[in-house]
C-alpha cells in the first residue's frame, strides 16, 4: 500500500469524512530537505468532516496529526491541510 493510500485509509476510518482529498505534492519539493526521488514525502490534505465541528483550526490539525502519527514519524516529511466542518 502506498503512503497516500495509507493516509486515505486512516483518515477515512477515523473521521468518516464527507470529503477527503489526498494529494502527493512531493514533485514540488524535489531537491529540498526530506524529499525523495520516488515521492510520497510531501502531502496536502483537504478534509471535510463532522468531527471538526466546534474545534479550532489548531485542534483540527492536532487531530489529523494524531491519526497520522506513525506516518509523520516515518515516510511523511511535510503535511499541509485544509480542515473544515460541513457547511464551512
Amino acid at each position: 500500500m502506498t503512503v497516500a493510500e495509507t493516509v486515505h485509509q486512516k483518515i477515512t476510518s477515523a473521521l468518516k469524512p464527507a470529503m477527503l482529498k489526498v494529494e502527493d505534492e512531493s514533485y514540488k519539493h524535489a531537491g529540498h530537505a526530506g524529499a525523495k526521488p520516488e515521492g510520497e514525502t510531501h502531502f496536502n490534505l483537504e478534509i471535510v468532516a463532522d468531527a471538526f465541528a466546534g474545534k479550532s483550526r489548531v485542534q483540527r490539525q492536532q487531530l489529523v496529526y494524531k491519526i497520522l502519527a506513525e506516518e509523520m514519524a516515518g515516510p511523511i516529511h511535510a503535511l499541509s491541510m485544509s480542515t473544515k466542518a460541513p457547511g464551512e
